[in-house]
């Protein structure tokens, strides 16, 4: 695990998201606070509609929400121009869906270097860092596999890899094994996991399946707009 393990990447400070249903007015989040650490996984627990995507997206810069602060490694982002949250968000978070949303015509291994050769980073360098992910993934016979030629279990690890390829500090992800069999599912969320803690990144990964919080650090609950603590694993 990485060395920094213990501080706090992401901080959420009194977030609350609101929307104009109708004529009411929909309280989504209200004054949400959390922080994740380096190398930790917190889980993100509740039903469809309770605001977990909501909370990813205002904690990842792609909306802004009506109060509150995110900060990622002690910098302030929601007050940043849209210019500086994109490349925040290019830079700092990476983010894992419940849909892979591989490229289809590129192999694993391209699609996992894909992000740093947009980034500038060298065609070699780009792959070999690709390779070493890919095999963290337990995926090293598979990299020249195209997607249709992968299992979903497999696809979705490729999407993880990718996720990380740019050295995030903070992982976002949102029910990443939604559309798997629990035997898969257990299998794609210990690799997230072992990426998670060798990588060092702080991960907050929102998930309606149980029996994936084993693998949490912590876990919270989103009840009513709020959230509210779980006893730690």
């Amino acid at each position: 695990m990485s060395d920094i393990s213990g501080q706090s990447i992401l901080r959420v400070e009194n977030l609350s998201q609101s929307f104009l249903s109708g004529t009411q007015i929909l309280h989504v989040l209200q004054n949400i606070s959390l922080h994740v650490e380096a190398g930790e996984i917190v889980g993100l627990l509740g039903p469809s509609g309770s605001g977990k995507s909501t909370l990813l997206h205002a904690a990842g810069l792609l909306e802004r929400p009506k109060s509150g602060k995110v900060w990622i490694n002690d910098r302030e982002c929601l007050s940043l121009s849209d210019r500086a949250r994109t490349k925040v968000r290019r830079e700092k978070i990476g983010f894992v869906y419940q849909f892979h949303h591989l490229l289809p015509e590129f192999s694993a291994l391209d699609n996992v270097a894909m992000p740093m050769l947009i980034a500038g980073i060298s065609q070699r360098q780009a792959k070999e860092e690709a390779d070493r992910l890919l095999g963290v993934m337990g995926l090293s016979d598979r990299i020249q596999h195209q997607p249709a030629q992968l299992s979903g279990g497999e696809q979705q690890r490729v999407a993880i890899a990718r996720a990380l390829a740019n050295k995030p500090s903070v992982l976002l992800a949102d029910e990443p094994t939604g559309n798997l069999d629990p035997t898969t599912s257990a299998t794609v969320f210990q690799s997230l996991f072992d990426l998670v803690r060798i990588e060092g990144v702080a991960a907050l990964v929102a998930t309606h399946n149980m029996s994936l919080t084993a693998y949490m650090d912590r876990v919270l609950t989103l009840q009513g707009g709020r959230t509210v603590a779980n006893k730690p694993r």
